[in-house]
Order: structure tokens, then sequence, then C-alpha cells
């Protein structure tokens, strides 16, 4: 089956985001300028900026010689030249990683522990590069960026310890001369589709716990943010991980898609992008009977209550809505303000979006930077327009910022109702929709008027309204009084058509590895 767009990952794949709450400290805490050039010159020099593929622990060029620029989204300018691959690269890429399978899947726990964490420490040793390298290539301020290595380390470490902890189970047995074993191993050759939002934070949340379970992996990085995959895959490299544990291929999104798909010999599928993307590979995945886990867009609904603290619910939108330019897909999408507090939440939090810095990510006090790409603008102008054609009211914003290139201001509107499409769609960007609502119950019935489920946050002083309404909600996480909730010890994953499976913590492990039974006969003794 052709993957229809699996391209639609070069202009749009929302991913999951979630970091550590960098949005407020960024307010706080000023960014040295820096040159790009000047920064691409360091990189250079560090060895972190590898511009071909990795397969079977070989750096290589498409083999028709095709390249695709990777361009800074901030100032347009070129940073570098990476191979265009296509199916004939990632069946390479896929036959490296099944041959190492065999020899990294029977390393004890602990020998494997060991390299990621070797890993862990390279990673947090260039964690500096690393950021510069993000904001470069992604756009992000380079606090931020900062905040996401390190939100993405945080999955190394903690999976380099729970590779030690992949327990199975004796059952007891139906039979005296019987006894019942269930033991957990990994799956095999592992397929990573990740987007361009958190170029390392959504490959570490993958990649540990995949090589901490034995698996190997093709990891196909976005077309726009390749370089962060290149060098964590090079300082895996340097760990000690083996050539074809980890394998690197970019280019013609279809065909690598469809080379994951047809090959028996990967055994799962993991992809965080949109849920349009999402339904064909899970599809495409049938005809080999692939696991899968899907991390897919979301519809987010942030909810204050009238009886909530307006600080701290101001607070909790700003880092929720406006980090990575509103590019995460547990920005909430929806801003559920009850009738008593509504003009005075409005009136407060307008204020507060002033305050934010817009530019190059590499400038001192950015807050904001650019969104990915000239189709990331259209799509918010083109919400940000139906939702005035419909009477919606622009507060703050609206429009492109005199910066030029992509950069859209900070947006605030209200009067919205649930016909605009900015409530049906997953805006993606720097646009915050205000909608009043009466009752509890009627902000339920809003909040799960939705295909999405993955993220939702109420702001609430009621302990009893925290219970009921977070059971409630049809999400897969909620976070109460808290604008930022992710991190490595918790599961991350949606519900309805926000997804499969869940990423982070004890249970992220499981998904990685298959339950077998072994059943011992005819002990007569023992």
């Amino acid at each position: 089956m052709t993957l229809l767009r699996v391209a639609l990952a070069r202009c749009y794949q929302p991913a999951s985001s979630c970091l550590l709450p960098l949005f407020i400290r960024c307010q706080q805490m000023g960014t040295v300028a820096q040159q790009p050039a000047d920064s691409v010159n360091r990189l250079r020099e560090s060895g972190l900026l590898k511009t071909q593929g990795l397969i079977g622990g070989k750096w290589v060029d498409a083999y028709d010689g095709k390249t695709i620029k990777v361009e800074n989204p901030a100032t347009g300018e070129l940073i570098a030249n990476v191979p265009f691959m296509g199916k004939k690269e990632a069946r390479d890429a896929i036959s490296s990683a099944y041959t190492t399978f065999n020899s990294w899947s029977k390393l004890t726990a602990s020998e494997r522990s060991k390299c990621l964490r070797k890993w862990y420490d390279l990673l947090v040793a260039h964690k500096d590069d690393l950021a510069l390298l993000i904001t470069l290539e992604q756009g992000k301020p380079l606090k931020e960026a900062l905040g996401e290595v390190e939100y993405g380390v945080s999955f190394i470490e903690f999976f380099a310890e729970e590779a030690k902890r992949t327990y199975g189970d004796v059952i007891p047995p139906t039979q005296n001369d019987r006894r019942l074993l269930v033991l957990k191993q990994p799956v095999g050759v592992v397929g990573a589709i990740t987007p361009w939002n958190y170029p390392l934070g959504m490959i570490a949340r993958k990649a540990g716990p995949a090589l901490a379970s034995g698996c190997t992996m093709v990891v196909k990085p976005s077309e726009y943010t390749p370089l962060t995959a290149l060098a964590a895959a090079e300082l895996a490299l340097q760990a000690g991980i083996p050539p074809g544990a980890l394998n690197v291929v970019m280019g013609n999104s279809s065909e690598i898609g469809d080379a994951l798909l047809e090959s028996t010999q990967v055994r799962k599928l993991t992809f965080t992008g949109s849920t349009a993307v999402g339904k064909k590979l899970m599809a495409g995945s049938a005809n080999t009977v692939k696991k899968v886990s899907l991390e897919l867009g979301g519809n987010a609904p942030f909810i204050v209550f009238d009886d909530a603290e307006i600080d701290v619910a101001i607070k909790g939108c700003l880092a929720a809505k406006f980090r990575n330019s509103g590019q995460t897909c547990v920005c909430p999408n929806r801003i559920l303000v009850q009738e008593g507090i509504y003009e005075k939440f409005a009136n407060a939090f307008s204020e507060a979006v002033k305050n934010i810095q817009v530019g190059n990510g590499l400038d001192e006090g950015v807050v904001q930077g650019p969104l990915i790409n000239e189709a990331a603008v259209e799509k918010v102008e083109r919400l940000v327009k139906d939702a005035t054609s419909k009477g919606a009211n622009i507060v703050l914003g609206g429009k492109r910022h005199s910066l030029g290139m992509t950069f859209y201001e900070p947006t605030v509107i209200g009067n919205i109702n649930l016909e605009m499409l900015v409530c049906r769609e997953e805006v993606f960007g720097p646009v915050a929709p205000l909608l009043r609502f009466k009752t509890e119950d009627e902000a339920i019935r809003i909040a799960n008027d939705t295909n999405a489920g993955l993220a939702a946050y109420i702001f609430t002083q009621s302990i009893p309204r925290s219970w009921r309404v977070s059971e409630a909600l049809e999400y897969g996480l909620v976070g109460v009084n808290e604008g930022i909730m992710s991190n490595e010890v918790t599961p991350f994953g949606g519900v309805k058509q926000s997804g499969l499976g869940r990423e982070g913590s004890k249970y992220g492990i499981d998904e990685y590895m298959e339950l077998k039974y072994v059943c011992f006969g005819n002990i007569k003794e023992l």
C-alpha cells in the first residue's frame, strides 16, 4: 500500500510535546545572541553536524546522490544538505537492524543498560550543542531547546534502569507435573517515524525503551529536522551502542514508510504525528500484522472554572499554549472559561500574552520563535479567518508578525463558538480561542465533543470537582491546576483518535516486548 502522505510529515506533523516548564523561565531568563553562521561552525567543530544517513554504523549518502536542504525557519538560511533517501536505503537499514538484533537482544539487560547510560552521559555532556542544533533547524528559543534536551535525555536515563526490570512471571500450575512461566522478550526490529517539533525528545522517548528491551531500530526523522537525530545517533555510536542497532534514514517519506510497512523483518512501528498519517500507517501495518504505537493529534480543552485561582490558570495556560509557538499536540486548542470570571480572565490573559517576545530563538529574551514553514502559517491564517467570518473578535494579534518569514503574532480570539474550525481542527500555532460556558456539565460536554483525546486541563480549587471532571474527560492525560505535566516516569498517550499505546514510564517498555508462555511438562520430581 502506498502511504499517500507520510509525506504530510514534511508540512504538518503534530507531535507530542510536553516539556519542563521552560516557557515561564524563558520569559525571565535571557539567551545569548549568536550568529547562525557562527553556530553552524561551532557545531561542525564539535563533530555533531552530521549530514549523511546512518546505516549499519556507516555514514552514507543517498545511493542516487540526491539531497534535500535543511533550512533555518527563522532566517531561511541553509544549514546543511542531507541525503534524500528512499526505499533502497530503508531496506538496507532494515537488514542491518535485523542482523544486529540477534546479538543486541542476547546481551544481558545490565549490558544494554550500561550502553544506554553512556549514551545518556554523552547527550548530557553535549546538551548545549544539541540545544543549539534544535534551535537552528526547528526554530524554538534556545532555552526551550535546552529544555527539550533535558526532557529527551531523561527517557534514556530512565530506560537504562528499566532495562533491568522487564520481569516475567510464574503462574501456579493447573497440574502437579507442570510448571508455567511467562517471559518478556523484545519484539524485534522497530521502525520509528518521528516529527519535527521535538526532534530529540520524540526520538529519545522511543529509542530509550526500544533499545533497553533489546530491540533494534530504523529511525526516520522529519526532513525538516534531521540534523538533531543524526547528532544523537553519532553519540549513540560513541557510547558503544553497536552498529546497526540504531539506523537513521531520511528523504522520500512515502518510499521509506512503504519499506517499513512492507518488511516482514520490521515487527513494530511507532509513530508520532498527525492522525491522518497515523491511520494510513495503521492500515498499512495490517498486511504484516505489526505491533503499532501511535501518538497522534489532539484538540485539548483548557477548562477554567469560576473557583479557579486566575493567576495560576493564566500561568498554566501561557505555558501550555505558547511553548514551541503553539506547535505541540497537547497545546490547549479550546480555552473554556466559566462565565462568572470570563471577562476578568480574558483581560488578564491578554495582558500577559502581550509580553511574549517573538523573534529568532538565538536572540536574547525571545520566547516565541517562527512556525516551521509557510504551510503552517497559512493554516493558522485560514482558521483565524474562518473564526472572524463567523463572529469571533480578535482580542490580540491575529496576523503575521512584522518580522516576516513564518513568524506569527501571539493571538487571542474571543466570542468563539463550536461551529468555528478553530474548535474542530488542531490549530498548531500561537492562537488562543476563548469560549464561555455556564455549568460543569456543559464544560464536560464541550470538551468531549471531538474525535481527539490526548490532553485536557482543568483549573479549580474544588477537590470533588477535580475528581468528577478528571474522570469524566475522555482524554489520556489530564492536568489539574497544571499546564505542564509530561515526564519520563508517567505514561503519555491518548484515547479515541489520538492514538494507541503509551510512551514513557514503566508501561512504556511493554510496547516493545512480546509475552511468551512456556509450559514445562512431565515434571515428576524436583
